[in-house]
């Protein structure tokens, strides 16, 4: 198999995603330690959605019969000092992930792979959800009275697409 820019950046983000979500179950369970369930549900189905799109890629590599070697995560962040710290973390994460997603689709292009910038096109548009989803929810923690004022519109309102977008591409093991 030929060197490639995207492959290499493709591996990486594997380990990007993945740390994203390990991030997401610790943002969770100190919502849920503040008895915020509504926060703690929202983020324990963002972490399944970053691991449904580490599972894609590792599908894309074994279709492409790119070899996949899955990485350890770095450690999270556990503590915060305030409920608009981790969602603020949230969305600085959500940043990085477009820039690396961003980063990927021009690799690709760069490489004349048609196939990869294809693949890649999918998670552009779930970024563009992703960082809207985090800052609807920073914004609203910001205005907030109260944190339940926060729950409510949590279990009021769609923030995101909850990971239930049927257009995905296909995830290694299956969709969780």
């Amino acid at each position: 198999m030929t060197e490639s820019k995207f492959n290499d950046l493709l591996s990486l983000q594997i380990g990007n995603e993945f740390a994203a979500s390990q991030q997401y179950v610790a943002v969770a369970v100190w919502f849920a330690n503040q008895d915020l369930p509504q926060l703690a549900k929202y983020f324990y189905r963002q972490s399944v959605e970053e691991r449904n799109h580490a599972m894609m890629m590792v599908q894309y590599m074994l279709d492409r019969d790119v070899p996949v070697e899955v990485p350890g995560v770095p450690a999270v962040r556990n503590d915060f000092a305030s409920v608009t710290e981790p969602l603020a973390l949230a969305l600085q994460q959500e940043k990085e992930v477009t820039r690396s997603i961003e980063g990927l689709f021009r690799a690709a292009r760069a490489e004349d792979d048609a196939l990869g910038e294809q693949f890649m096109l999918w998670f552009l548009k779930e970024q563009v959800e992703e960082v809207a989803a985090m800052t609807t929810l920073l914004n609203i923690a910001e205005r907030a009275d109260n944190l339940f004022d926060i729950e409510n519109f949590i279990a009021r309102e769609t923030v995101g697409d909850g990971g239930r977008d049927s257009s995905g591409p296909e995830a290694a093991g299956g969709i969780l």
